[in-house]
């Protein structure tokens, strides 16, 4: 089918970008709040004011552009995603929904479509997470959704996220400048890489994504007693790695119960101290995650999980502590928005199949506050979080071509200019 966006600016971006903080041939590790993450934002901020956009760094380290629309004072039309990414990360993860959400409105400006509302495109500070242990942090700050103590949280060299906000050139004192005020955000879309299987396997170079399962996430402490390796007899030591060993185990045995279920379960992160080869482990720290579509079976598995962790620890003598780091529940699009979707999809001859979302984005903070919808674009082998990560261009497009038209389509914009087959609908 014929594109209304450019095709090839957005692939140029999408390679210029992935420049900053580059890892071998197909890898980047840019950190939220780093020197890396902030060359990002400057070059991404040029491509925004180009559009001819009105750019801004807000005090949450987000990037927002915003075109304004007929009605200035109307609750907002925003589109975006992230652009940090994890430390052994890929190319398209997040970067693949601001571009797509930039060459929307930039195509809107060229084919000269104003809104009825205010558009504004976001590229979200620390969607990951993986620094500070604890995502969605950008998004959830204009929501005034943070909680108590997050700016103290140290990365793995002991800088807080309040020294690296204020490195970046934020200001945690005027947070409350940041914050939108309710009701001024009208709808959220966000492109994204899948980030799974899924569309590969019914050979669809996009999808719309019907909900966002609920990640839970928490870190288990398990204290025990150092000792010689040599000389401390097996029924007396304490051994907090044996403990942890076991409750992983544990887990994958849990969330592995019911097969056709799309739970799912991870051990990602495991600090052992003293770390040294011939001394028995006293104190181990791992992170669990846990997520689900069913809230009550993720609730159910808790529980058993949590007993689990009890349990081991009594047998082998060891203190536990278990912080929940986030816990959010399953979040469903928003009907008009799918429809939406849908229809724009039938415009440029495609029958996407709908799927719900494993990983967390964005736009799952976005869902308390306004309606949001989400499309995919496959990705080779569902592999993300890893240089081998990859989207064909062409699906990419795609992807970038339905956000536009579905943009446009909520954004009720009329005339000579909208996307061929768009003004019947509109």
């Amino acid at each position: 089918m014929e594109l209304t966006i450019n095709r090839a600016r957005l692939q140029d971006r999408l390679e210029r970008l992935a420049q900053i903080g580059k890892l071998g041939d197909t890898g980047v590790c840019r950190l939220a709040l780093s020197p890396e993450d902030r060359e990002a934002v400057e070059l991404v901020k040029s491509w925004f004011e180009e559009a001819g956009l009105a750019a801004r760094i807000d005090n949450f380290g987000n990037l927002i552009g915003r075109m304004e629309g007929r009605d200035p004072s109307a609750p907002v039309l925003m589109l975006g995603s992230h652009i940090d990414t994890q430390p052994y990360g890929g190319r398209f993860d997040g970067t693949v929904g601001v571009l797509g959400a930039l060459e929307a409105a930039q195509t809107m400006r060229e084919r000269g479509l104003v809104p009825e509302m205010p558009v504004e495109i976001a590229a979200f500070c620390d969607e990951e997470g993986c620094r500070f242990n604890k995502g969605l942090f950008g998004v959830r700050g204009i929501l005034g959704r943070l909680e108590e103590g997050e700016l103290e949280r140290a990365d793995k060299n002991g800088v807080t996220r309040r020294q690296a906000l204020i490195e970046f050139g934020c200001d945690p004192e005027r947070f409350a400048a940041s914050v939108y005020k309710p009701g001024s955000i009208g709808a959220y879309l966000e492109l994204h890489i899948e980030q799974g299987p899924v569309l590969e396997s019914l050979d669809q170079p996009v999808g719309i994504v019907t909900g966002i399962a609920g990640p839970l996430w928490l870190t288990v402490t398990l204290t025990g007693v150092a000792g010689h390796a040599g000389s401390v007899p097996m029924r007396m030591r304490r051994d907090a790695l044996v403990g942890a060993a076991k409750i992983i185990g544990a887990l994958r045995e849990i969330v592995s119960r019911e097969p056709d279920a799309p739970t799912v379960g991870t051990v990602g992160t495991l600090k052992v101290f003293p770390d040294s080869r011939n001394i028995i482990p006293e104190k181990v720290e791992f992170t669990v995650d846990l997520r689900d579509i069913d809230l009550a079976r993720r609730n159910r598995l808790e529980a058993e999980l949590m007993d689990t962790i009890a349990r081991t620890a009594e047998e082998f003598g060891l203190q536990v502590a278990v912080r929940e780091d986030t816990n959010s529940p399953p979040r469903y699009c928003a009907d008009g928005i799918k429809e939406a979707m849908r229809r724009c999809a039938r415009q440029m001859g495609l029958n996407p199949p709908e799927l719900m979302s494993g990983p967390f984005h964005d736009a799952l903070a976005m869902s308390y506050v306004c309606d949001y919808g989400m499309i995919f674009v496959r990705c080779k082998e569902g592999i993300s979080h890893n240089p081998r990560e990859f989207a064909a261009m062409n699906d990419i497009a795609l992807g970038a071509e339905l956000l536009f038209r579905t943009a446009a389509d909520m954004a009720r914009i009329k005339g000579e200019a909208a996307p061929v087959g768009m003004e019947s609908n509109t």
